[in-house]
């Protein structure tokens, strides 16, 4: 009897239709992904000890060397030797008053650092301890003319004021308002740079040194708006504050669903991953702005809502191709 096929019917496969669907490459943010990891790393004992005795030793043979180079002039020509000492003389006066300049710009955030935490304190205290802190607050902006009117409000709308809270709240309200929004367009420019360039610039590593420059100059920027201008050394330190505050507070997961929602899955990112990856850098560099302004902030977020990073980045994108947002920022 010859054999026929056999035909089985499997009620159960799986249909085609049925298989999930290929998910999205989301943009990796490379570039933020770097700037945080130089800025926010931190030297062991060891290699703070290394950096001592090496920066001793290079200082001790560039002394001895000057020393050398000037006494040998004056034994070969007192007017040779004359001029090169005055240039060493102008060089140390110099060197002095840059190291003045640094060590007042470390005073201005600390002195912003303790008002903050002056201020907080005195919200829950009596009325006296919260006329001190406004006024020392005051005291910082006292000779800006760009606040003039704001002070001369701040005076007229305090009258007749007894509670600590309130008498706060419209010091922040009248002082920090005009500052909030210079501070806004700080972001928003560094913001739309590191998106641009990131978008835009193919070289490697381009992108993060334009993020790590963007950034650190927004965080300068910002503590100039705010009264606590700082000098080279000092930016670097307060950027790496800055990245401390957002790590602590967890504010720079790079896979944060606001993130995503901005330009991971989106449309952006299916027309150019490369521009992708620039609005995310935009929207990471805007929360490091954020988190700028309330580590030099001398007040508290309390009375005025802080920025909100999404409409940050959609003003910042809406400079980017030249173009006004139709709304007032809702923050």
């Amino acid at each position: 009897m010859p054999r026929k096929p056999v035909l089985i019917d499997l009620d159960t496969a799986p249909s085609p239709a049925e298989a999930p669907p290929v998910p999205d490459a989301l943009p990796t943010a490379a570039a933020m992904r770097g700037v945080a990891a130089v800025a926010g790393a931190k030297g062991t004992a060891l290699g703070r000890l290394a950096r001592w005795v090496f920066g001793a030793f290079a200082s001790f043979v560039l002394s001895v060397a000057l020393w050398d180079f000037v006494t040998g002039l004056f034994a070969a020509n007192t007017v040779l030797g004359s001029i090169a000492l005055g240039l060493t003389a102008a060089a140390l006066l110099m060197l002095l008053l840059l190291a003045w300049r640094e060590l007042a710009a470390y005073s201005r955030l600390a002195r912003l650092d303790h008002l903050r935490v002056r201020v907080e304190k005195a919200a829950a205290a009596p009325l006296r301890e919260a006329q001190g802190a406004a006024a020392a607050v005051e005291a910082i902006y006292a000779a800006r003319p760009d606040l003039t009117w704001a002070l001369a409000r701040l005076k007229d709308r305090r009258d007749g004021v007894l509670d600590a809270d309130a008498w706060l709240a419209i010091t922040e309200a009248e002082l920090m308002a005009p500052l909030d929004q210079a501070a806004r367009r700080e972001i928003e420019a560094a913001a739309r740079q590191v998106a641009t360039v990131t978008a835009l610039v193919p070289l490697a590593l381009a992108d993060v040194a334009t993020a790590l420059f963007a950034n650190l100059r927004m965080v300068r920027r910002l503590a100039e708006i705010y009264g606590g201008r700082s000098g080279a050394f000092g930016g670097w330190r307060l950027l790496r504050r800055v990245f401390s505050h957002l790590v602590a507070t967890g504010a720079l997961a790079l896979t944060d669903d606001l993130i995503s929602s901005v330009a991971g899955g989106g449309i952006l990112s299916r027309l150019s991953r490369r521009f992708g990856e620039g609005v995310v850098n935009g929207a990471l560099t805007a929360r490091v702005g954020v988190a700028a302004m309330e580590v030099c902030r001398p007040m508290p977020f309390v009375a005025l809502p802080k920025p909100k990073v999404s409409n940050l980045v959609s003003r910042a994108l809406a400079g980017v191709i030249d173009r006004a947002p139709a709304a007032k920022e809702n923050d």
